[in-house]
This record gives structure tokens, C-alpha cells and sequence, in this order.
């Protein structure tokens, strides 16, 4: 079975050459609060790799697929430009590297052609979408419009999760369960991916949800594998790391996938890291991802 990285994200040369003064250029400041900002000790949250870096940091931890996923921007252009760029990363590296594309509802009539463009370009899903990020209500009509395409059209949609219990930092904001809860019963035809252990909801009557594991050792530790047969069934959780957000900062300087998969291998019943690792990613991402 292959291992399957479900949530990594990769920008453009042009972000990677002056992440701050291109946030500052493009009016990105939620994104340049989370993402450009340092720890106490002075060492940046976060790298910022190009392909080839990314590549080789599957290599090195036995990923077979990486998921590339976008941004909640702020800006159209920025949401065009990284979804430009994605699909010239899944063209390059088609065996290797998959992709969920990003949209502002706020766009309107021109998100959802951006929907259209995205599945026909061959990306495998939306997200990391975060209406509350980018000021936009969740009975939006045209949010709404969106998840019941991506629903037609065979799009997974991941969104960003905050836990409700997690320490607060730059750029924190808060996603009420209630609205996803809210979300998925919406659409039932829509298959959602909740990111970073869907903020420890209980996925119980949700038969569309699933939960990623980004940021996981940063925010719970491992305790959070605990979840697995409580509240979230085995089969509706997907490996995912956050690259290349910094996940274990005390260990080293650089941005790493394999010792989440380490980790998870160690907490976790064979069969059960075996789904979690790449079976279940396999099975809801399909023909979509290339897989």
C-alpha cells in the first residue's frame, strides 16, 4: 500500500524568494501572520521549499504521493497564481504529486469557474478552504454554491479547522464545529475533509466527513492517535503532515515527513497505519488524484 501524504503545501518561486515582502506586495497578512513568522528561539514556523526539496523529502521518508494543497487567500490573484502553479507541478509530476485547488466565494460567478477549470486540469479536490479566514459567512450562497459543485463534480473539499482547545498564536481563528457540522449535512453529496483532526469533532451521523492529521504533533502531541475508534472511526482519517510546517522544533531545524510517519507507525496497530498512511487516502481521493 502506498504511502500518501494528504495535506502538503508548496508555493510559487516568487513567494519562496521573500515570503514577507511578497505578503506585504500582494496583501496577504493573515497568511504572512501564520506562516512567515518566527518562534521564541528566533527559528522560522516554517520553510519554504521548492519541488525538488519537497521530492527529495519524500524520498527520504518513503512517500509515495504527496497532495498539494492551497491556500485561503485573501486575493483572487493570489488563489489563481498558486492554482497556476500546481498545475504545472502535477503536469511535471504526475506519479508523484496531486492537488486540491483554492477559491474565494466571494469571486463569484468566477469561482465557480475556477471549480470547473481545477477539475478539468485534473486536480483532485478544493482546499484548505476557510471561509472564516476570508471574512465570508458559511450560509454564504455563494460558499454554498461552490461545495454543491465540487460535490457534482466529484471534488473533495478539505477545510481548515482550528481546535477549540488549542493555545492561542498569530493568526489564530476560530471555526465553530457547529459550522461544519452544518456544512456537511448541507451536502451530502460533497465528501469533506476536516484538517488537523477536524478540531476533535465526533464524527458520528457524518458518513461525508473525514479528518486529516496536519500539524498534529504541534497541536496535540501524540495522545492525538488516541481519537482513532472513539471519536473518529479508523477508516475516515488521512496521513497528513502540514509540510512544510516545522512539526517536531525541538528535534531539529528543518521541516521532515518521517518522523510523523515513525510516529504513527508506533501509536498505531499495523493495519490501522496501514489505512491511515495511504489506504484511506486512496480510497476517497481515487481516479481524481491520479492514484
Amino acid at each position: 500500500m502506498p504511502i500518501i501524504d494528504a495535506h502538503v503545501h508548496l508555493y510559487p518561486p516568487e513567494v519562496n524568494r521573500d515570503p514577507e515582502g511578497w505578503a506585504v506586495l500582494h496583501r496577504e497578512p493573515h497568511w504572512a501572520a501564520l506562516c512567515t513568522r518566527r518562534r521564541r528561539d528566533g527559528r522560522p514556523v516554517q520553510a519554504f521549499p521548492d519541488v525538488a526539496t519537497l521530492l527529495g523529502t519524500m524520498d527520504a521518508a518513503g512517500v509515495d504521493r504527496a497532495v498539494l494543497v492551497g491556500w485561503y487567500w485573501e486575493n483572487p490573484d493570489s488563489i489563481a497564481a498558486q492554482n497556476r502553479f500546481y498545475a504545472r507541478c502535477i503536469r511535471a509530476y504526475p506519479d508523484r504529486l496531486s492537488a486540491f485547488a483554492t477559491v474565494h466565494p466571494h469571486a463569484g460567478d468566477a469561482a465557480l469557474a475556477e471549480v470547473r477549470w481545477a477539475a478539468d486540469s485534473g486536480f483532485a479536490g478544493l482546499g484548505e478552504l476557510s471561509p472564516h479566514s476570508q471574512h465570508v459567512a458559511t450560509t454564504d450562497p455563494r460558499l454554498q454554491a461552490i461545495l454543491a459543485l465540487a460535490g457534482d463534480l466529484g471534488l473533495p473539499v478539505n477545510l481548515h479547522v482550528t481546535d477549540p482547545t488549542s493555545r492561542p498564536y498569530p493568526g489564530r481563528i476560530d471555526t465553530p464545529l457547529e459550522d461544519c457540522v452544518a456544512l456537511a449535512r448541507a451536502h451530502p453529496r460533497t465528501t469533506f475533509i476536516l484538517a488537523h483532526w477536524g478540531g476533535g469533532i465526533d464524527l458520528d451521523g457524518l458518513p461525508n466527513v473525514y479528518v486529516d492529521t496536519a500539524a498534529a504533533p504541534l497541536i496535540h502531541g501524540a495522545t492525538a492517535w488516541t481519537r482513532i475508534g472513539k471519536s473518529v472511526p479508523a477508516g475516515r482519517v488521512l496521513f497528513g503532515s502540514d509540510y512544510p510546517l516545522n512539526l517536531y522544533p525541538r528535534a531539529g531545524h528543518e521541516p521532515e515527513m518521517a518522523a510523523f510517519i515513525a510516529e504513527a507507525r508506533a501509536c498505531l496497530p499495523a493495519e490501522v497505519a496501514v489505512a491511515v498512511l495511504g489506504g484511506n487516502a486512496q480510497r476517497v481521493l481515487g481516479g481524481g488524484a491520479g492514484l
